[in-house]
C-alpha cells in the first residue's frame, strides 16, 4: 500500500506541474494556482509517507 501511495503522490505532483505550466502558457492564473496547489498537496503527502517510513524502521 505504501508504494502505491508514493506513485500516486508522484503522479499528482507531475500533474500539478503540467497544470501550472499550461496555466502559465495560456495566461490562466486560476489553472496556474490550481497546479501549484496540487504540487503542494502531493509534497505534503510525500512528507507524510517519509514520516511513516521512518517509524517503520
Amino acid at each position: 500500500m505504501g508504494f502505491n501511495d508514493k506513485i500516486n503522490n508522484a503522479t499528482e505532483d507531475a500533474a500539478g506541474k503540467l497544470k501550472e505550466g499550461a496555466g502559465r502558457a495560456t495566461d490562466n492564473e486560476r489553472l496556474e494556482a490550481e497546479g501549484r496547489n496540487d504540487q503542494t498537496s502531493a509534497k505534503l503527502k510525500q512528507a507524510g509517507e517519509k514520516v511513516k517510513d521512518a517509524f517503520k524502521s
